[in-house]
């Protein structure tokens, strides 16, 4: 589906001068090219852009940017494409800009456990050359084999290991950004300490390419946990396997992951990827996944015993147990993969909701109510360590929530829900345009009023990403 918004025209003398500042290799404006960028993983839409450049330095981006803001010509900035609110999509035409060439790891600065990144190198490459040194950075979204850092930024990004270790802010010390005017500036500082003045670092993490274009990153990293223990729980009851996520941590435990799969999505993951690791049963409801990590076994099996015992007050069927490397490698591959297999079995639609821990049994529940009223099948898996549950929706004939009557009316009551329990409408995969016509439920004008004058300021002609957030 198009939007009917109409960007403007790019011309013949705009793509000269993008080709002088990128290099002729480096600016498609092909049918092919046009039509891989005009998607992400966001639902089933398509949206054309004009141009695709792929800039190699903060300079061309500068460069570029500068033309688009005196000529008004939207860009959309694009990382590895896998996001899955529409942070990506070029509804409006113009320019997709796309960072992918932005992919060399800069340094690494072991001594104060950082490390200066560009934005198109992959997350689990970085994950894995920091390893190297025994170093970790621990924000890990599903897509972390082809999601870029860039992207992680925009996004704010969590993913399992969160629940103990937080999600991207957490490990943002400074960024490179250029902004929609081509100004070049750096947001902070390279210390973990900083009241110097407002705090633009953060202000960018989680702005969804909507103030400027990351060029240059610096990441605080941690020392790698030497160990890590996984067990998954299987429960008769999908609410019991919720309410059995608060109680752990009431109990004094915080794993370094929680995560929580419906039933169906299993069944539906392990047909995709042809595994039998995870038992199915027909008494079984959902699988809790728990990760415990640390310096020391003996402490960490006493962890895993307590919280064995702790479960035992619900209905749950045998634990088991991962007992070497490829068990839990095998295990993690189907969690990851859990979103791209319901989607191809026809669940498009993907929320990402957030409440606090003990109101998930609540979500979980209303979810399930929701569905019925509006007669639409629905899987639910996530982050249930953090309270984040990413409900998949599947409709006959309706491939998109976006822009659909019948199916706005029922995610507005399913996030009136998750507001009314104290949450809010995405976690970690921002609003982008899926979810920008129910911002009115989190937030009063007066808060909305304010965030579009902070991108009037970076943003005066309103090209950068517009129309995503809110019009």
């Amino acid at each position: 589906m198009m939007d009917t918004a109409t960007a403007a025209t790019i011309t013949a003398a705009h793509i000269s001068e993008f080709k002088k500042i990128a290099g002729d290799d480096f600016v498609f404006a092909d049918e092919e090219t046009l039509d891989h960028y005009g998607r992400d993983q966001t639902e089933d839409l398509h949206y054309l852009p004009e141009v695709v450049i792929k800039p190699r330095t903060a300079e061309e981006i500068s460069a570029i940017l500068r033309i688009c803001h005196e000529h008004h010509i939207p860009v959309t900035p694009r990382g590895a494409g896998t996001g899955l609110s529409g942070g990506a999509l070029p509804h409006l035409g113009g320019v997709v800009l796309s960072t992918e060439r932005m992919n060399s790891i800069l340094q690494i600065d072991e001594r104060n456990l950082q490390v200066t990144t560009e934005p198109g190198v992959i997350t689990e490459i970085l994950q894995n050359t920091v390893k190297e040194k025994g170093l970790f950075y621990p924000p890990d979204p599903a897509s972390r084999g082809s999601c870029f850092i860039g992207g992680n930024i925009s996004e704010n990004s969590g993913g399992p290991k969160a629940v103990k270790y937080g999600v991207v802010k957490d490990y943002v010390l400074n960024l490179e950004m250029v902004l929609p005017t081509g100004e070049i500036i750096w947001t902070g500082a390279n210390v973990l300490k900083n009241s110097t003045g407002y705090n633009l670092t953060q202000l960018v993490v989680g702005s969804e390419g909507t103030l400027g274009i990351v060029t240059k990153i610096v990441l605080r990293l941690i020392p790698h946990p030497k160990f890590d223990l996984l067990m998954l729980v299987p429960f008769c009851s999908l609410e019991q396997a919720g309410e059995a996520v608060s109680a752990i941590f009431r109990g004094g435990f915080t794993p370094s992951a929680m995560e929580l799969v419906e039933i169906n999505a299993l069944r539906i993951v392990s047909r995709m990827v042809e595994s039998s690791a995870v038992p199915v049963t027909d008494d079984t409801q959902a699988h809790l996944i728990i990760e415990v990590d640390g310096n020391d076994m003996d402490v960490l099996m006493k962890e895993m015993e307590a919280i064995g015992e702790l479960l035992t007050q619900y209905d749950i069927g045998d634990i088991y147990f991962a007992d070497d490397a490829q068990q839990k490698a095998e295990l993690w591959k189907l969690r990851r993969k859990v979103a791209e297999a319901v989607k191809l079995d026809g669940y498009t639609i993907e929320e990402d909701t957030v409440v606090p821990r003990a109101e998930l049994p609540a979500l979980i529940r209303g979810v399930k109510e929701v569905g019925a009223r509006h007669n639409f099948a629905v899987v639910c898996y996530g982050h249930a360590g953090d309270g984040n549950l990413h409900i998949r929706i599947k409709k006959e004939g309706v491939p998109n929530s976006h822009g659909h009557p019948a199916m706005t009316a029922a995610l507005r009551e399913l996030f009136e829900l998750v507001h009314q329990l104290g949450g809010t409408i995405s976690g970690e995969h921002g609003i982008g345009l899926i979810q920008k016509p129910y911002m009115d439920i989190v937030f009063r004008e007066t808060q909305i009023r304010l965030m579009r004058d902070i991108k009037k300021c970076f943003d005066p002609h309103h090209i950068l990403n517009a129309g995503k957030i809110f019009s």
